[in-house]
């Protein structure tokens, strides 16, 4: 069963101005489609064919490098739309997620900025993230290229419930190489909703 292209949950203009809609057509409708059409390729004639998502990225160290990034750039993007919302739509963390951002980081502003420096620390492309790990705390850390920490070949292993991309083609159309104020602009437009739901589903 081929991959396919999820549809986003608003439309290319609809996080302006923090993310502009040229860089967000480009991004679904180029980037991560490249990621599909190329996943699909990749798994022609493989036994994990019919593989979810979330099993291929679990076992990648016995997949190619092509299934490595693309599935690894499908599972990605796939998360990033739906933790993405127009600015002001959101209501801020569950109690149940908020509690746990204080217990872990002191507040949910020393969180933002243990992510922002993730991700601005981040050599080349990549992505940082806010994992629930092995003992079900809440972890951050950033991968390069388009590995995630779901992947058995992650350094920093748990279940993602947010995912940030630093790859440029996130971000340059509007922030050039400012990175760090791309970092801070994307808070406005967390779906803290969509978040909370995930780390309920990691636990």
């Amino acid at each position: 069963m081929a991959f396919t292209l999820p549809a986003l949950p608003y439309a290319y203009d609809a996080l302006e101005p923090i993310i502009d809609a040229a860089t967000m057509e480009i991004h679904h409708s180029r980037h991560h489609k490249a990621y599909v059409d190329n996943l699909n390729k990749a798994l022609e004639g493989n036994e994990a064919a019919d593989a979810s998502i979330e099993s291929l990225m679990a076992n990648i160290s016995k997949h190619s490098p092509a299934v490595r990034n693309n599935g690894g750039g499908h599972y990605n993007h796939s998360m990033f739309w739906q933790i993405l919302m127009p600015s002001g739509k959101s209501e801020g963390p569950s109690a149940q997620l908020a509690e746990a951002i204080n217990n872990t980081f002191g507040s949910l502003d020393a969180l933002k900025e243990k992510i922002a420096a993730a991700g601005a620390t981040r050599f080349g492309s990549g992505w940082a993230w806010l994992c629930v790990d092995a003992n079900k705390a809440l972890c951050v850390c950033s991968t390069p290229n388009q590995d995630n920490p779901l992947m058995d070949i992650a350094e920093c292993p748990g279940t993602p419930i947010l995912g940030i991309d630093v790859w440029e083609h996130a971000y340059y159309l509007k922030y050039q190489n400012k990175r760090p104020d791309y970092l801070t602009a994307i808070w406005n437009v967390i779906n803290w909703e969509q978040v909370s739901k995930n780390y309920a589903s990691a636990l």
